[in-house]
């Protein structure tokens, strides 16, 4: 195994080239044309990724136009077969711009990536691509210091935790993730016959198929090691001087943008684990009631608004329930509030469960009290909101909503809907007014509330998403129906399905496959597939025992 030391900061005067004025520049590190390689060295298998097409002379990708040429076949007919000088020139010329047109397709690929599973895919397929490799191995620096879980191109998930079981003295990962004395790259002709390789991972190799090995950590002088690769062949093999050059230029880009990405998922992760705060992190368990509530929500850098759910013991045995959504700065607002809209969410959260201490036997009572103080600390805000009040005993439920989507009593004869009279949201009009609604349920009823997200998962609009969602929470089986975390589960799944459904529909209108969804046989009509989800999907369900 050979561990190349870091670049040193001074660097070869780049080749001059070109004739005539022409003058020939070379990309960044690209100084004159790489060594031939071994025979046999870097060869494609079957399993290689398309992409990975190379000259013959050193593995790059051939140049547009170029002809592949055998080395003892000269251009203008010699008979020692030798080419001229200048032709030997135009190829080197044509391996560079090759070299330097596949760098800048997987570069502007990766800056293309959005989000941090995106840019590690990004990393890893490039690189495969850029040295001819079969199968990739990717890990990044957790917040804490070590190793996070790997990452594979071509290796399942039986592979991958194989290759976690290589004790950290002998890990290629944990050397090109130390903070000092930590190699450039890492190479192995054969991992299963290198004796500087350690004994698990040599055995791990012969298990595997794994044969040659080139690694590379991603740092930046800022930040450190932020993550460290490993290709591999699926036998013994090195890739050439020239992919090798291609690998890591193609990483002192990626290392970068990868900071800029783990930065963005480190925010996001807090900013949710504080949304998450801000709601129940455990729901009680009154006599005669079993609840259960789901929450999926929208990242908060596409969200238009923040959801949540309460179920709150009252003094005199009874329980309040309720689930709502705080909009943005205001109606229309978008997803550059939606920070603002959670932190709203959670104070409002706190003076709803104020008013349902103080009165919640009476919900139009409550929710009038929380469009007056939405009003007067919210003044740019608006909410929809359902609350309940549950006697458990008696199996009686008062109720009123706030524009929000009725709640539905799931049966032992079905599902339905309980209508809650038409109302505005909190914060719209000069003065909020809805009357209650009063029903009393039957020992294994499941009365459901859930958010305008949910709904939208199941349908087009939201009206055809709450008919869908009625039925899907009637047809579950009946064990399901009773049981409400089996329940949430369910109505959670039927709504990712019916909306992945959606979407395979959408794109096959617009790949013009579908021709019952042809315009008169006229142009396919353009791709409807909806945006990710802003809105969060929130459900509480309460059964009666």
């Amino acid at each position: 195994m050979t561990e190349s030391p870091p670049p040193s900061a001074s660097s070869e005067p780049a080749e001059p080239g070109g004739t005539s004025g022409l003058s020939v520049l070379d990309p960044p590190g690209f100084h004159g044309a790489a060594p031939a390689p071994a025979a046999g060295a870097g060869q494609p298998s079957p399993g290689r990724p398309e992409g990975t097409d190379r000259r013959p002379e050193d593995g790059a990708a051939p140049a547009p136009g170029t002809p592949d040429a055998a080395p003892d076949a000269a251009p203008d007919g010699t008979p020692d077969g030798t080419a001229p000088e200048s032709t030997g020139a135009q190829d080197r010329l044509a391996g560079r711009l090759s070299d330097f047109a596949s760098l800048h397709e997987h570069t502007e690929r990766l800056a293309r990536a959005r989000g941090l599973g995106a840019t590690l895919d990004a990393v890893l397929a490039s690189g495969t691509a850029l040295l001819g490799a079969d199968r990739a191995l990717l890990v990044t620096v957790l917040p804490g210091g070590g190793p996070s879980q790997p990452l594979g191109l071509g290796l399942d998930r039986a592979s991958l935790g194989a290759l976690e079981t290589v004790p950290a003295d002998q890990s290629l990962l944990a050397r090109l993730l130390r903070e000092h004395d930590r190699p450039a790259e890492v190479r192995s002709h054969d991992l299963a016959e290198d004796p500087a390789i350690g004994a698990r991972l040599r055995e791990l190799a012969g298990q595997l198929g794994l044969g040659g090995c080139y690694g590379l950590p991603l740092a930046t002088e800022e930040d450190g090691p932020l993550a460290a690769a490993l290709w591999f062949y699926d036998g013994p093999a090195d890739p050439t001087d020239r992919r090798r050059e291609l690998a890591r230029r193609y990483s002192e880009v990626a290392a970068p943008l990868l900071a800029k990405q783990l930065d963005a998922e480190k925010v996001r992760r807090t900013t949710e684990a504080l949304r998450r705060g801000l709601l129940p992190d455990r729901l009680p368990q009154p006599a005669g009631l079993r609840l259960a509530a789901r929450l999926v929500p929208a990242g908060l850098d596409r969200s238009c608004g923040s959801d949540w759910y309460d179920a709150i013991p009252l003094p005199d045995g009874t329980v309040g329930l309720t689930v709502g959504s705080v909009s943005g700065d205001g109606p229309g607002a978008g997803p550059g509030s939606a920070p603002g809209a959670a932190a709203a969410m959670g104070r409002v959260r706190a003076a709803l469960r104020a008013y349902a201490v103080l009165e919640g036997e009476d919900p139009v009572s409550v929710l009038g009290d929380l469009e007056l103080l939405l009003k007067t600390t919210e003044p740019t805000r608006s909410a929809t909101a359902v609350y309940a009040w549950v006697e458990p005993e008696e199996r009686r439920v008062t109720l009123a909503g706030a524009g929000h989507c009725p709640p539905v009593l799931v049966t032992r004869y079905g599902a339905e809907f309980v209508e809650t009279s038409l109302s505005a949201p909190l914060g719209m009009l000069s003065c909020w007014e809805a009357p209650g609604v009063e029903f009393t349920a039957e020992r294994g009823d499941t009365l459901i509330l859930y958010t305008e997200g949910l709904a939208r998962r199941f349908g087009q609009t939201l009206h055809s998403g709450q008919a869908d969602l009625r039925r899907a929470a009637a047809d579950a089986p009946r064990d399901v129906r009773t049981d409400p975390e089996r329940l949430c589960a369910h109505l959670l799944a039927a709504a990712a399905e019916r909306d992945a459904d959606r979407r395979q529909r959408a794109d096959r209108r617009a790949a013009g496959q579908d021709p019952a969804d042809r315009d008169g046989g006229s142009s396919p009509r353009r791709s409807t597939a909806q945006a990710p989800a802003t809105d969060d999907l929130m459900l509480l369900a309460a059964r009666f025992e």
